[in-house]
């Protein structure tokens, strides 16, 4: 069997609104967990506790990628301002 090779050039990924994505996930899974709470006896007597305790456990891990995202954010940030500066410093000499 042959060996398959792309044809053309994969685009480039797309940006968007990174931080707000993640964070805007982050508040829904805490709204559902904090939505559920008030019926966990209804979740407990038919063994779906696990709903509930999803919820959190997106919201949790959201919060871990809300940091990452912040931190990944700026330091792209960081990485064109220094690109620009130098570039900026090349066409000046």
């Amino acid at each position: 069997m042959a060996k398959w090779t792309p044809k053309h050039e994969a685009p480039e990924p797309l940006e968007g609104p990174v931080v707000a994505t993640i964070t805007g996930g982050t508040i829904l899974w805490f709204v559902l967990f904090v939505a559920q709470v008030p019926f966990y006896g209804w979740f407990d007597d038919r063994d779906l506790t696990w709903w509930v305790w999803t919820c959190l456990a997106g919201g949790g891990l959201g919060l871990i990628g809300i940091w990452y995202v912040r931190k990944r954010d700026a330091a792209i940030k960081r990485a064109a301002a220094e690109t620009s500066g130098t570039e900026a410093v090349r066409h000046t000499t």
